[in-house]
């Protein structure tokens, strides 16, 4: 691991050694330990603030921006405890096992001292900056990130719910944050969408399994497999469901000036959802589909579709609303 030329110059005349990283700098370890790309997530705390009926002035929108930083920093600090506590099973993983601590391009003994100046910068800013609820609700956040790298994971159906929970958590700390009120419809359409790719993350997991054997650190087998596969689906098509009840409210007739184009949204979302399962099942995701989808070309574009809908219905002229009835 992270061995210098000499070194592996050596090992090549032994038997049975296996090379699990080259050497890296400790700044881009560091970078790629803070998995910056995984900080996307997180732009959720701005979903209540997007939403809203009413433009939202230059203060709340740096407020929201100031939670997304004080979440990715928070969120970071999950990532770091997480890794040393797995570091063993990293290693044996098919994938894991390039993670800066797993692979050693990192110390593991820097990993203390990271966590705290990222819990340290991410409560700091919020205690400053932000309200006391907000601050209150990134606790619940830290201690449920916490919580879950620690037993939750562990636990059969239950780490599923609370990796969608904390999905959601972030939609209703934007709405603290910004002082917007969230939706009842918003946050249940966000529970079952996040249980659908929690589903498909533990999915791509047993697949890669070769033999009827547990994933190491979750409560799954093998054998879940087709289980596992019909609840994920299940889950994505009632949060389809749930976002059609949701266009035909009286919630949307009074903060968009044409909600019927809102329908659009609907055939793009189940397209998305079963995308992203028959890749899962054909074996060609082989991480977090969240993750995944925040490199897919088809994803990002069925995201900007979504985008352009939803301005359209809100914002389109009068002309075009005539023109449609």
């Amino acid at each position: 691991m992270s061995s210098e030329r000499t070194l592996k110059e050596a090992a090549r005349r032994l038997d049975r050694v296996t090379g699990l990283s080259r050497q890296l700098s400790l700044l881009r370890a560091l970078v790629r330990q803070l998995r910056p790309h995984q900080w996307a997530k997180n732009a959720l705390v701005l979903l209540p603030l997007l939403l809203a009926p009413k433009i939202p002035s230059f203060v709340d929108f740096m407020r929201a921006l100031l939670a997304v930083l004080t979440f990715s920093f928070c969120a970071s600090a999950g990532y770091v405890f997480n890794d040393l506590l797995d570091i063993e099973a990293d290693r044996a993983h098919a994938t894991k096992f390039k993670r800066p601590f797993a692979s050693g391009a990192l110390p593991v003994i820097a990993g203390p001292p990271i966590f705290l100046v990222l819990v340290g910068l991410s409560f700091g800013l919020s205690w400053v900056y932000l309200p006391p609820a907000f601050l209150i609700m990134l606790g619940l956040y830290f201690v449920g990130t916490i919580s879950y790298s620690l037993f939750l994971k562990r636990l059969l159906m239950l780490d599923v719910l609370v990796l969608a929970g904390l999905y959601t958590h972030r939609i209703l700390s934007g709405g603290i944050a910004s002082g917007v009120k969230v939706s009842t419809w918003l946050l249940g359409f966000s529970m079952f969408l996040f249980t659908s790719l929690a589903f498909a993350k533990r999915y791509v997991e047993l697949r890669a399994l070769t033999s009827d054997t547990q994933v190491k650190n979750r409560g799954y087998y093998r054998v879940d497999l087709e289980m596992v596969a019909s609840m994920g689906t299940a889950s994505g098509c009632i949060a389809a469901l749930v976002f059609m009840l949701y266009v035909d409210s009286v919630k949307v007739r009074m903060s968009y000036r044409e909600p019927a184009l809102l329908w659009l949204v609907l055939p793009i979302l189940l397209y998305w959802l079963g995308r992203i399962w028959l890749l899962a099942g054909r074996g060609h995701m082989r991480d977090d589909p969240v993750k995944f989808a925040l490199r897919d070309k088809v994803s990002l574009a069925c995201a900007a579709c979504i985008a352009l809908v939803a301005a359209a219905a809100r914002y389109s002229p009068g002309w075009i609303t005539a023109g449609l009835h």
